[in-house]
This record gives structure tokens, sequence and C-alpha cells, in this order.
């Protein structure tokens, strides 16, 4: 069964940086995309960043410029690289893998607050 276990959230300064982490195990045959989701309380789940197979990446307008996607093959692992943190960017930030179906990550808590 594959898992997806989140790391890296807390509680940060307006401006400040955090990285998350997304480790997967399991029996994975292939992965069409990674990316990020999160949402925010009484707000809709919303894309983050995508990651494709081939490396093509898709950011929202919100986070583009701030925040990074990226991946480690050899350990399975995609990271949300999140920089210039903002309140609003104050939500349950969530990691997807679309192989055959899509698995999902538990969900992180990120909280941007003085």
């Amino acid at each position: 069964q594959v898992q997806l276990v989140e790391s890296g959230g807390g509680l940060v300064q307006p401006g400040g940086s955090l990285r998350l982490s997304c480790a997967a195990s399991g029996s994975i045959f292939s992965i069409n995309i990674m990316g990020w989701y999160r949402q925010a309380p009484g707000k809709q789940r919303e894309l983050v960043a995508a990651m494709s197979s081939g490396g093509s990446t898709n950011y929202a307008d919100s986070v583009k410029g701030r925040f990074t996607i990226s991946r480690d093959n050899a350990k399975n692992t995609v990271y949300l690289q999140m920089n210039s943190l903002k309140a609003e960017d104050t939500a349950v930030y969530y990691c997807l893998i679309r192989s055959r179906g899509d698995y999902w990550g538990q969900g992180t808590q990120v909280t941007v607050s003085s």
C-alpha cells in the first residue's frame, strides 16, 4: 500500500521560510505527477505547485516566485521550499502523487503569523 508521510510544517513569522517534505513508500509503479495542495479554513483545497514526471512545473499565481517544488527520486521524496511567507499562506498543506490512482499525504499545518 502506498503511503505518503509529510513533515516540515510549523509556525513561522511573515517573511520567513519553511521546507516541506513528502516521502513516499509502497508499491508505486510509476509517478505521473507530484504536487502540493493547501486548504485554509473556509476555503476550497487549491493547487499550490505540481511537477510532471518529465520535470515540468506549475505554480499557483499567488506563490510563483516564492515557492519551489523539487524532488529526489532516489529518496522517493518531493519537497516544497517556501520563502517570503505571508499570512495568506496559512493552511494545511497536502502532498499528492498521481500514479495509477491519487495518493495523498496526511497534511501538515503551516501557520504564518507574527
